[in-house]
């Protein structure tokens, strides 16, 4: 693995004036309509110190002059920028080791980018390997520098890297996908509050698992207790499985993907849980709620996969989800309750509020919400930046 080499002095952008309130306010984010002037010696995904107007010492970013977020901080203040990513690092693998018991819990985000103060990485840990993923230029400059300290920090068995996602075109980027330290490895098992899985790494959806959805996943275990229950989006079973440990009457876990069910059936039987096939349903969710009988199911979960990837896609989401929640409010028991989720970034807190709205009363149900988002202790949002908070869940009872 390449060593991190230091550069410095760094460049200076200086700010347009009355431009720098956000970023003494912490926001890690610098849009080009910011800035003044670039200096001549500054390449896309180099480090920068970042000036006010007056030549005020601000911290210090890594640009891209193509992307509207032309600069992002790494650091505030005189702090030098790798010792700063240095210090986050180690401050982002101490607090989850604070969080979890590993003999309990041993997947977990290490690095949630912005909100550990590490714009464009993410890191998760599942049991002794890690997987990156990586979304901007200077984050992918500074690459060397972060996986040298992840191995000093965690001592991996093996970092895989699993940078895939459409942000990176944005960039500048293409995809990169790899081993990028240790040995070559398969399908893992990890344990998650008491609970075995499967996490494929490679093949798998995001990095393995969808590891922010842990805390909603503890909720349906409270709620499930001789309600018969469907998961709709059920990917590899992460509900249908605390659902079963919860005393569940009877669990149907519906996806599209056949491969992804037979993940979930895996897990099933990872953890003593009978495998009824039928239980496994391979199907479109839209088409399955629209046959499916009324008060077929006392509670009814809905994460799909993000219907909107760029604000353009927001209104054709917003039908999908109303459409979605319609069907599902509609057929779930007097009495029942409906957990529903999004994770698209693009359709906010309060607009996925409307949305079930509109849905419940198209449905004709009486609708209440009984619980909101429980976020995941390792996912953690800066108060600075609340951009960062993107997953969106409401727990709905229907008479």
């Amino acid at each position: 693995m390449p060593k991190a080499q230091r550069s410095a002095p760094y460049p200076v952008v200086k700010l347009r004036a009355g431009r720098e309130k956000s970023v003494l306010q912490r926001h890690p984010w610098i849009f080009s309509g910011a800035i003044a002037a670039w200096p001549d010696r500054l390449e896309d995904g180099d480090l920068a110190a970042i000036a006010a107007a007056d030549g005020r010492q601000l911290g210090y970013a890594y640009v891209n002059r193509r992307c509207s977020i032309a600069a992002r901080l790494v650091a505030f203040g005189e702090t030098d920028p790798r010792a700063a990513i240095r210090e986050s690092l180690a401050r982002a693998v101490a607090l989850r080791r604070a969080l979890f018991d590993p003999e309990r819990t041993n997947a977990a985000r290490l690095v949630n980018g912005e909100g550990d103060a590490l714009p464009g990485l993410i890191v998760d840990q599942y049991a002794d390997a890690l997987v990156v993923q990586i979304s901007t230029l200077g984050m992918e400059r500074l690459k060397p520098l972060a996986l040298e300290t992840l191995v000093e920090l965690v001592q991996p068995r093996a970092i895989y890297e699993k940078s895939d996602v459409a942000a990176r075109y944005e960039e500048g980027l293409t995809d990169a996908v790899g081993l990028l330290y240790g040995r070559d490895f398969g399908p893992l098992v990890v344990v998650e509050n008491g609970l075995r899985f499967y996490a494929d790494l490679k093949r798998g959806q995001k990095t393995g698992l969808f590891l922010d959805q842990r805390d909603m996943r503890a909720l349906t275990e409270e709620l499930a207790a001789g309600r018969r229950v469907l998961n709709g989006f059920a990917y590899t079973g992460g509900f249908s499985v605390y659902a079963a440990r919860g005393g569940a009457a009877r669990v149907v876990s519906a996806d599209s993907s056949g491969g992804a069910l037979r993940l979930a059936q895996g897990n099933y039987a990872l953890n003593g849980f009978p495998v009824a096939p039928e239980d496994f349903v391979e199907a479109d969710m839209f088409a399955y709620l629209r046959a499916l009988e009324a008060g077929a199911f006392d509670l009814i979960i809905l994460d799909p996969p993000a219907f909107a990837r760029k604000k353009e896609d927001a209104p054709r989401a917003g039908r999908a989800y109303k459409d979605l929640n319609r069907l599902a409010l509609a057929k779930v028991a007097p009495g029942g309750l409906v957990l529903t989720c999004s994770c698209s970034r693009f359709v906010d807190e309060k607009l996925f509020g409307q949305i079930v709205f509109q849905a419940a009363s198209e449905a004709g149900r009486n609708v209440r919400i009984l619980h909101r988002h429980r976020q995941a202790l390792d996912h953690p949002v800066s108060v600075f930046h609340p951009e960062g908070s993107y997953l969106k869940s409401l727990l709905l009872s229907a008479d």
